[in-house]
């Protein structure tokens, strides 16, 4: 920590940051509150997400499992883009999700099982459902990021800026007293001094005339 000046500019100086600490302290904190609500709401959201994957899937299972041959799903279905967008959080840029677009090749109803249509439409919502899962997981990393420098400002700003300007305040006030002090002591003797030698110039001065 660089030394302080003991000086009334230093003194001004140090008033001056530490309002602006303690402006920008609600702030960080209104920040930080929002970021752990966000994240705890999208937290909920990625579980409900899995949930539904993972009933999905075992219905899928359960038919699927009754035929022996594999199926070849890249043959019927393949994402073709997935639709983006961008959103904000609490001045975080996040990616939100808006879509899938699948390239389907309609399956030869004389060749292929009965069931296959309801399939490919079932793993559509299963991809549907995954990619939208890792956009919301992509948003909480994000905003987990944010969290982590907006608590390190708080911390910085409550355990350190504010109560080093404060000490600061302290030791240049006790610094500039002291210096007041003693020039009003200085003066006095001065003042006290040239009382003194007034009075002896006016008693050798009445000597004399005697």
């Amino acid at each position: 920590m660089a030394k302080v000046k003991l000086t009334k500019n230093a003194l001004k100086a140090e008033r001056d940051a530490l309002k602006r600490f303690q402006r920008y302290l609600p702030t960080l904190l209104l920040k930080k509150q929002q970021l752990q609500m966000e994240m705890r709401t999208l937290q909920e959201k990625v579980m409900a997400k899995r949930e539904e994957e993972d009933k999905l899937r075992k219905s899928m299972a359960s038919w699927i499992s009754l035929f022996a041959d594999p199926i070849e799903w890249k043959n019927y279905l393949s994402v073709k883009s997935v639709e983006q967008g961008e959103g904000n959080i609490a001045g975080v840029k996040i990616p939100t999700f808006s879509g899938v677009e699948f390239n389907v090749n309609i399956p030869d109803f004389f060749t292929t099982p009965v069931w296959l249509d309801d399939g490919i439409r079932s793993l559509q919502g299963l991809i549907s459902l995954r990619l939208e899962r890792r956009v919301l997981e992509k948003q909480y990393e994000l905003l987990s990021k944010e969290l982590r420098t907006t608590s390190q400002r708080v911390n910085l700003f409550e355990k350190v800026k504010i109560p080093e300007s404060k000490d600061n305040i302290r030791k240049i006030n006790i610094f500039l007293g002291d210096q007041q002090t003693s020039g009003v002591a200085r003066s006095k003797l001065a003042k006290g001094k040239a009382t003194a030698k007034a009075l002896a110039l006016d008693a050798q001065s009445k000597e004399v005339a005697a």
